[in-house]
């Protein structure tokens, strides 16, 4: 799975997030990241279907997520969200599916058939979104699979530390949802200062402290030279010094729903 891709939240023009995938693309990405409720999976396949048709690129060579939304949670109900969206992307598979939110009462029977599909071969690898160590743990005493991916929100002012800890403990890679604070950080005075030492953007310097602690990330961008910026962070490497005062920004805010919480 690559360490950085581009995520399609809140794009739900088909024509726009058909032309921000084919941006991201061939601007050196691989991964996508959409989801059956941001209802622009058709879009994100129209912006694949062109890339592939126009360039040397393979099926293979990318890595596309989708998620399955709360209302299609359950067994039968996943297995049907799951075929709904290939057909929406123009997919014979994804690569990874993932369960969207920890829905109480209804995640365990999502999780079986998503090890279904992963059994029969329709997904290469499945995990979660906005599970908590505890949603986690619940999860884990009757899987037979375990989540390769726990998509969660995690920024400098969120950094889920914790939670970060159990999922390296167990196999379990994080990933960012809104990993720049949806731009609430990018006037931040440290990063600001760590920027200009590097030469570097403020969301250069933020997606770098991620995926050098191991974390990927998916921002989200509709601008060209911003998609191209943000996939430019391979080229240098914070010092332990600037990780640490990044990690020093925490302060346990969210931007979004908490998953202990959410009503939706």
């Amino acid at each position: 799975m690559p360490i950085e891709g581009l995520g399609v939240f809140r794009v739900d023009d088909q024509e726009v997030a058909a032309k921000s995938v084919q941006v991201a693309i061939r601007s050196g990405y691989r991964l996508i990241d959409t989801a059956a409720i941001y209802q622009n999976e058709t879009g994100v396949g129209q912006g694949i279907k062109a890339v592939l048709e126009e360039t040397d690129l393979s099926r293979e060579d990318l890595f596309i997520t989708s998620k399955v939304w709360n209302a299609d949670q359950g067994y039968d109900a996943t297995l049907k969200a799951y075929q709904e969206s290939l057909t929406k992307l123009g997919l014979d598979y994804l690569d990874l599916y993932l369960i969207h939110w920890p829905v109480a009462g209804k995640y365990k029977d999502t999780w079986r058939a998503m090890e279904q599909l992963y059994k029969e071969g329709k997904v290469r690898a499945i995990g979660v979104s906005n599970f908590q160590i505890h949603h986690l743990e619940d999860l884990l005493k009757d899987a037979e699979v375990t989540p390769v991916v726990n998509q969660v929100e995690r920024h400098p002012r969120l950094t889920q530390e914790p939670l970060k800890d159990y999922c390296e403990q167990h196999g379990i890679r994080l990933e960012a949802w809104a990993p720049l604070m949806v731009g609430e950080l990018l006037q931040n005075e440290t990063i600001q200062g760590i920027a200009k030492k590097y030469g570097k953007s403020t969301a250069q310097i933020i997606l770098r402290w991620h995926v050098q602690g191991g974390v990927i990330a998916i921002p989200k961008s509709v601008n060209e030279g911003r998609i191209q910026e943000n996939g430019q962070i391979v080229d240098f490497e914070l010092s332990a010094e600037d990780m640490a005062a990044i990690n020093a920004l925490n302060q346990d805010h969210r931007t979004g729903p908490d998953p202990d919480t959410f009503d939706f």
